[in-house]
């Protein structure tokens, strides 16, 4: 791998990565990233095994580059810049996958996935997390205050709707979320990240097996059937529903959470939305809080296979990768006054799903639950209020996904 610099950085120079949010606006992406995005939409940073792969800071760039072909997400390719010790650890024990394929073969296993989370599939559950989120807001309004909203609102409402696509009982959603986050722990160690895996697929096999001889609508017999028709065996199966389930509550948990008290930080936004009767502003509501909020703070993770010029600098085959779409969502050159949050913004070409043939399989899924929750939560509670002081919201900065540990709230 490279270890070219841009302009005249030193090897001492190097900023480690990832980077530590500013306390004083927790929602904006680091400062120090959005700083190096203004010099340059490509830098070096050094990650903690103390390799130096790029970091892509610059909207036009992040797009660009995700959709190169010369880019690949196979993480057994020598210069791929690994997560953490445990993601390293894993990787050899763990099937292939959607998520750590190429080209045809990942097109391949996509296929497979996408039949739950068509538009049209998403449209005819819109009920069904209408009734949950009533459900669950129902049981909040008539409970004790303060509530965490995380607890009562934010976990439940995507747990339970993955949960039931893919055909896992609610009751283990706790298991589910406790070896589930194992995985998503930005300082686990080899041991927590094996036993997290392996006991989640464990179970899925065994979900699979049963799926095979009690058939019903849902994802895990449809991967079941493809372990039955040769196009899968067990573990590849079991690999793909472990990567839904966590994929399909992490993100969506935490953007309900960060959400909600980015909305009580901006009450003239929250007004906006309270007030307006127009589902139109609800979905722009939506796009913009996505791009305004990155979940994916450690960036995604990505190595070159060819050399590549862009920006300014060469990418040479083998060098590292890492997306940063928080600061992309940020960049100065694609967006006006990015640091302000504004509901009535055209944000549809935000990056918070990514981009190119790697943009999440579910994000019809998390539009539907984001629309559904925000707009009922302000309708129902309009005088939802922050609990404690805002200094003192615990924030996930040890995770690979953003978000609020709980967020108690009163109205």
């Amino acid at each position: 791998m490279s270890e070219t610099l841009t302009g005249t950085s030193t090897a001492a120079q190097i900023p480690e990565y990832p980077m530590p949010r500013t306390p004083a606006c927790p929602f904006a992406p680091p400062e120090q990233a959005l700083a190096l995005n203004r010099s340059a939409p490509l830098n070096r940073v050094r990650i903690w095994d103390g390799s130096t792969p790029w970091l892509i800071t610059g909207y036009q760039e992040y797009k660009t580059l995700m959709a190169d072909p010369r880019v690949s997400v196979n993480d057994h390719l020598p210069g791929f810049p690994d997560w953490n010790e445990g993601m390293r650890a894993i990787k050899d024990a763990r099937p292939k996958s959607v998520f750590t394929t190429d080209g045809e073969e990942h097109s391949r296993y996509r296929r497979m996935l996408t039949k739950p989370f068509t538009f049209k599939r998403v449209a005819a559950l819109r009920p069904g997390i209408q009734a949950i989120t009533d459900e669950h807001i129902d049981r909040m309004l008539a409970g004790p205050r303060p509530v965490d909203l995380v607890e009562a609102l934010a976990l439940p409402i995507p747990t339970l709707m993955i949960s039931d696509m893919l055909g896992v009982p609610y009751e283990d959603h706790e298991f589910f979320h406790k070896h589930a986050t194992l995985n998503v722990d930005r300082f686990a160690t080899r041991e927590q990240a094996a036993e997290g895996r392996s006991t989640l697929a464990r179970y899925l096999i065994e979900l699979l097996k049963r799926k095979l001889d009690e058939p019903a609508e849902d994802l895990a017999t449809d991967l079941a059937e493809r372990v039955r028709a040769g196009e899968l065996d067990m573990r590849e199966a079991a690999q793909l529903g472990t990567g839904v389930l966590i994929a399909g509550h992490e993100t969506s948990a935490n953007m309900i959470g960060l959400g909600t008290l980015v909305l009580l930080r901006n009450p003239e936004q929250w007004a906006l939305l309270r007030e307006s009767d127009d589902p139109r502003l609800v979905a722009s509501a939506v796009e913009e809080l996505l791009r305004y909020l990155g979940i994916i703070q450690n960036g995604q993770r990505r190595v070159a296979t060819a050399d590549i010029e862009i920006g300014g600098v060469t990418i040479e085959a083998g060098d590292g990768l890492i997306f940063d779409l928080s600061a992309a969502n940020w960049d100065e050159r694609a967006w006006q006054a990015p640091d302000r949050l504004d509901l009535t913004r055209p944000a549809a070409h935000h990056l918070g799903f990514g981009f190119g043939p790697h943009q999440c399989v579910g994000q019809q899924l998390a539009r539907a639950e984001l629309q559904i929750v925000f707009e009922t939560l302000v309708r129902r509670v309009p005088t939802l209020r922050l609990a404690i002081p805002f200094e003192d919201v615990e924030f996930k900065h040890d995770r690979l996904a953003y978000g609020v540990y709980a967020l108690p709230v009163a109205w």
